[in-house]
């Protein structure tokens, strides 16, 4: 395929969820949702099925409101509202996390409210880094390896895990180039069509994914980049995948240089070990995750680990992604910004919310914003 023909595949997946979900059912492929943030999708991969992210999506929400108060993060509400439509029918299961309050609340509502499609809980382990945790962690792992075998009457075996690890690992390279060609091609790779190709990948096979991502980096070598008149910035938050609301930083000329978002790069920078026990090593790779708002310590915070990402990509700015009644974010959001005004960065505060389309007033701070990098 031509990069228009792939760059036209992304978009094509990553705005129509539900007929790749239909594509794999039709294939005789059993199908496991994973909620945010972190489940253990190798584990699921390992089994022969297929981890299918489910990550909100813009829409109204009626039914839900009768499990949810006002004030549940747009992530947690659409989810549910998908489920409780029926949208999602067709899964064999449904991975929960409980990383946050809402999160505890979403898989029991989930539990009650859409009973056809079976919730598996996935429960870390906040205190990281102690052998306790790891070892809890691991038996939380162990549970669901067992009940992955159990929906897709498969036996798992330690070569499966380790197969689907190199999968997931190649699928994490390709991706972190990506994120550099985009930052390098920022005429040509825009805001929206970066996010394209990243929430695609929540949709396919791993190795589908990483295979099409290949194609669109090799379809750009001994192009040189046409010259950009815009400024560059940092994006961090839980996720950005509005297209009306990134359709604003393309027509204010702003390039992503880099991202530290939980929908986005924060997903495939760090590796799992191929040298170890392959449940080890995905208990290790959640261990060893940084500036994350959700989770406790971590060997770089995240306002030091954004400032190094814009001295180390030449970014002007910073650009927060506020997910509405988020509470991690919010409690993390002083410390994050009393970071970068120490240092120098200009930050803009954007609240999204999965439940929004209309961003104009969105659009004047983001005009505003890019108005005083540039000077």
């Amino acid at each position: 395929m031509n990069r228009e023909e792939l760059m036209g595949k992304f978009k094509a997946i990553a705005t129509n969820p539900r007929k790749q979900l239909d594509y794999y059912l039709s294939q005789g492929k059993k199908v496991i949702g994973c909620f945010p943030l972190y489940t253990p999708d190798e584990i699921v991969y390992a089994s022969g099925m297929i981890p299918f992210g489910i990550w909100g999506a813009e829409c109204k929400v009626s039914k839900a409101k009768r499990y949810y108060p006002a004030y549940i993060c747009g992530i947690l509400q659409t989810n549910l509202e998908l489920g409780l439509q029926g949208a999602l029918d067709g899964l064999s299961g449904v991975l929960i996390t409980v990383l946050c309050d809402s999160l505890k609340c979403a898989s029991q509502n989930w539990k009650l409210g859409v009973p056809q499609i079976e919730m598996i809980p996935v429960i870390h382990p906040q205190n990281r880094q102690s052998d306790a945790g790891k070892r809890f962690l691991l038996e939380q792992y162990q549970k669901i390896l067992c009940k992955m075998e159990e929906i897709s009457g498969k036996k798992i075996q330690g070569e499966d895990l380790r197969a689907a690890i190199k999968i997931y690992n190649a699928h994490r390279i390709a991706m972190r180039e990506f994120a550099e060609l985009a930052s390098t091609y920022p005429k040509d790779i825009s805001a929206k069509y970066r996010n394209y190709v990243i929430k695609s990948g929540y949709f396919m096979d791993k190795a589908e994914h990483a295979k099409l991502v290949r194609e669109l980096i090799n379809s750009f070598k001994d192009i040189p980049a046409k010259k950009f008149r815009g400024v560059r910035v940092v994006t961090t938050g839980i996720i950005a995948d509005s297209e009306n609301l990134l359709e604003i930083l393309n027509e204010n000329k702003i390039c992503i240089a880099a991202d530290e978002i939980a929908h986005e790069s924060r997903q495939f920078r760090v590796d799992v070990s191929e040298e170890e026990e392959p449940l080890e090593s995905l208990a290790n790779q959640f261990c060893d995750m940084y500036g994350c708002s959700t989770l406790i310590g971590g060997k770089i915070r995240r306002g030091e680990y954004i400032k190094e990402l814009v001295q180390k990509n030449s970014a002007h700015g910073v650009i927060v992604f506020m997910t509405k009644f988020c509470d991690p974010e919010e409690y993390d959001y002083p410390m994050l910004k009393k970071t970068l005004d120490e240092a120098g960065i200009p930050t803009l505060l954007i609240e999204v919310d999965k439940q929004v389309r209309n961003y104009e007033q969105a659009r004047t701070s983001i005009q505003t914003f890019a108005e005083i990098l540039r000077q």
